[in-house]
């Protein structure tokens, strides 16, 4: 069998080139552009990063005088901190810093964090301010990615669903009807949505439970620490 001209070879020769250019060009634009839009995502995060922890610095910080208003202490509740005993958020050990509300030097609350890891969207950051009791005297919810018209209703702003855990305890409700109503509890659920406000009730059972657990060491904190830190 004859092989090819010499011509038909160069011209093969010359569309392999050219495939070969062109291949190596588009993988070039790819990576380019893979720099790019990865170096335009971290100027855009590096630019909000603060942007973000400054907002939640500032619903924190408002829901922290939602929870305690000032009529009901005359300390600087921001900066009146104390560490409390672990145990508190799930799946982690470390220990919890709580701030201390004083009216006259003498402790009115304390406002923990708290995470209900169960959400329908995930976790669901919140506070939970306590007297040294264990009565709660109020819940914000400061973050989480809940469905918007169902369970974004844990927010204060969307409806009053939280206030029900105000004055609340493990003394009037006891464990087994701290959950939503559909499911034999005491607290209300969402239409559509149950879900969502049962994480957050048994996130607030847990906070009243571990304080119970650790009341003694907790009030030891809370009195000594001088609530400044």
């Amino acid at each position: 069998a004859s092989q090819g001209t010499p011509g038909h070879c160069r011209q093969g020769e010359l569309n392999m080139s050219a495939v070969t250019q062109s291949i190596r060009r588009s993988a070039i634009g790819l990576g380019l552009f893979a720099i790019i839009t990865g170096g335009t995502i971290a100027l855009t995060q590096g630019l909000t990063k603060d942007r973000i922890e400054e907002q939640a610095a500032r619903a924190e910080a408002a829901a922290l005088f939602e929870i305690i208003p000032e009529s009901d202490h005359d300390n600087d509740l921001l900066n009146s901190t104390v560490t409390l005993p672990d145990g508190l958020r799930p799946h982690t050990d470390k220990p919890v810093t709580a701030w201390v509300a004083r009216q006259d030097g003498e402790v009115t609350g304390l406002i923990v964090p708290a995470v209900a890891p169960d959400g329908y969207s995930g976790d669901i950051h919140l506070l939970v301010g306590l007297d040294l009791n264990g009565t709660v005297l109020g819940v914000r919810v400061t973050s989480h990615r809940e469905t918007p018209g169902l369970g974004d209703r844990i927010e204060t702003r969307k409806s009053d669903w939280v206030h029900q855990f105000e004055g609340r305890s493990l003394r009037d409700t006891p464990p087994r009807r701290w959950n939503v109503k559909k499911n034999g509890g005491e607290f209300d659920q969402f239409t559509g949505a149950t879900i969502t406000p049962r994480a957050v009730t048994k996130a607030v059972q847990h906070v009243l439970t571990w304080h119970r657990k650790n009341r003694k060491a907790i009030r030891s904190a809370v009195e000594t620490s001088g609530g400044t830190r």
